[in-house]
């Protein structure tokens, strides 16, 4: 795995080693203040995650062993997305459109135009939005008094941490590991510096 930490965990949070900064208690207290609307954005977050994946695998149609990896992927972001929906429908709150933050268009601006420098950045995105989802999903686990929404941000975290891995393993075994660490670390500074501005919204990636 890459070795960048988060620094400045808290207390009882396991460091991502993808991240260069931890997330804000700014953003954690404007996720606890509405349950609601960062439940059905994180519904939308797996359904563009499952689409992240099945579209790493049109663009890369006969990239070896890509579509072994990401096709299980995409399956499970779409199964969470359907538990997310059931708890949606349970509580009677519809899902709904809401605007998108920032995040990730801001983050696609630093992908390559270039292959195959191309293809690396986008392992390496999706990866630190995976790993970015791991780490929110540990501190709302953690500080949620709500407790069917902890246990369900609980039961999502191991296949948060396995899907990052799976982005690093797919770099990993196509670039060079200079190439691939020092890409890692310059990302990683751009994705924290994105979310160094606190989106005005309640979403799980402001």
């Amino acid at each position: 795995m890459a070795t960048t930490e988060s620094s400045g965990s808290r207390p009882g949070c396991t460091p991502i080693r993808w991240l260069a900064a931890p997330s804000s208690d700014a953003w954690l207290t404007m996720a606890l203040a509405h349950p609601q609307e960062l439940l059905i954005d994180h519904a939308h977050c797996e359904r563009k995650a499952a689409s992240t994946a099945l579209r790493l695998m049109l663009t890369y149609p006969a990239e070896p062993g890509l579509g072994e990896i990401l096709s299980p992927l995409a399956r499970e972001e779409l199964e969470h997305f359907e538990t997310i929906l059931a708890l949606l429908g349970r509580r009677g709150w519809p899902l709904r459109q809401l605007s998108a933050p920032p995040y990730g268009s801001a983050l696609k601006r630093f992908i390559s135009s270039q292959e195959p420098e191309r293809m690396l950045d986008q392992f390496l995105v999706a990866g630190l939005i995976e790993a970015r989802s791991h780490e929110r999903l540990g501190l709302l686990a953690q500080h949620c008094p709500d407790h069917g929404l902890a246990s369900l941000y609980q039961s999502l975290l191991s296949s948060e941490a396995r899907h990052f891995g799976l982005y690093w393993l797919l770099a990993e075994r196509r670039f060079p590991a200079k190439v691939l660490r020092s890409r890692l670390q310059s990302l990683a500074k751009a994705e924290a510096e994105i979310l160094g501005h606190l989106h005005w919204q309640p979403r799980m990636h402001s």
